[in-house]
């Protein structure tokens, strides 16, 4: 099997209200990526979230706009550090300021995370169905901090049109040994692997990922997200 990730530049800055399918869809064409059987597509939250209007203006001071609204967005406040805080939210992801972010922000606004990225992957994923006549699926990214390592990475935070995860529990290992509690965070894995061409300062905000044989089906990235009962950490 031979992977290959690439990026998807000339997307403009995108607009509350942008048809972010359409825009797309147009950006892998000029790049010369139209659409294949098995490709997946990789887009970061971020243009998800304005083209939604999940946009938030930092009134007054900035800093403590920014750091109320962070509070406003959590369910829980798990851990605190000066002004950080490591908080569950509504979708049941726990990351820093509940996901809200300023960075490729216009300037006095901060992004929020979409409200259902599940439910934005699938309509992108339908939106590009209908625009190229392939049924590519979707992968929603964000960065996320991880427990006991240093360093960020790029995880799934949306998905439609692929297991999420790819359970091999009750499977054999090389050596004949039964897997009992294997299970791979596929979408966890796309999301890292294009995140390695996109970057945090290019600009390009998608990337097509091609050759991946991976079990498609209807996924979602709440599969990813631990029940609280089998939490042995918080």
């Amino acid at each position: 099997m031979t992977l290959s990730i690439h990026p998807v530049p000339g997307l403009p800055e995108i607009q509350p209200g942008n048809d972010l399918g359409a825009l797309l869809a147009d950006a892998l064409t000029r790049a010369g990526l139209g659409p294949e059987p098995g490709d997946i597509l990789v887009v970061t939250h971020k243009v998800v979230s304005k083209a939604e209007g999940a946009v938030a203006r930092l009134e007054g001071d900035e800093e403590a706009a920014y750091r109320r609204l962070a509070r406003e967005q959590a369910v829980e406040i798990l851990r605190r550090r000066g002004d950080l805080i490591i908080a569950r939210t509504r979708h049941g992801f726990i990351c820093a300021n509940a996901g809200v972010d300023r960075s490729n922000a216009a300037p006095g606004t901060a992004v929020l995370l979409p409200l259902d990225p599940d439910r934005s992957a699938h309509s992108l994923r339908l939106a590009l169905r209908h625009l190229t006549g392939v049924d590519v699926p979707v992968v929603i990214t964000d960065t996320f901090g991880r427990a006991w390592r240093r360093g960020l990475v790029d995880v799934a935070i949306g998905v439609s049109g692929l297991e999420a995860i790819l359970d091999l529990r009750g499977t054999k290992d090389a050596q004949g040994r039964e897997l009992k509690v294997t299970e791979v965070a596929v979408a966890d894995e796309i999301a890292a692997a294009a995140d390695l061409v996109m970057g945090k300062a290019a600009g390009i905000p998608a990337a097509l990922i091609r050759g991946l044989e991976t079990r498609r089906g209807e996924g979602r990235a709440a599969d990813l997200v631990r029940p609280p009962g089998e939490d042995m950490f918080l």
